[in-house]
């Protein structure tokens, strides 16, 4: 790779401040020959215009009122059943567990 892009001037030292160096960009970084006069100018919009109109949805409708009795007891059921089942499962692991143990020891 070629690093004299990033090279000082020859005609500069290393120890100078910025007031010592010259106002002036190195020759290859030099103002383009044509001077910047903006972004090109915009038409206006013709008159009357507006943005396009997006139809409004209907407010959304009102959901039924919650039993809440009645979900507390279908709640406190279903924790009664998954207990039950967590139960049987644990005692078919046991009994499982205690048939392969005993096949081993005796």
């Amino acid at each position: 790779m070629d690093d004299s892009f990033w090279r000082r001037p020859s005609g500069e030292s290393g120890g100078g401040s910025a007031g010592d160096r010259p106002a002036q960009a190195p020759p290859s970084r030099q103002a383009p020959s044509v001077p910047y006069t903006g972004p090109p100018r915009t038409e206006p919009p013709p008159a009357g215009w507006r943005p396009q109109d997006v139809i409004r949805p209907a407010p959304p409708r009102l959901l039924p009122l919650q039993d809440h009795p009645r979900l507390d007891a279908e709640e406190q059921s279903a924790k009664t059943l998954t207990k039950g089942i967590g139960l049987l499962a644990g005692a078919v692991m046991i009994v499982l567990l205690l048939v392969v143990c005993g096949r081993f020891l005796f």
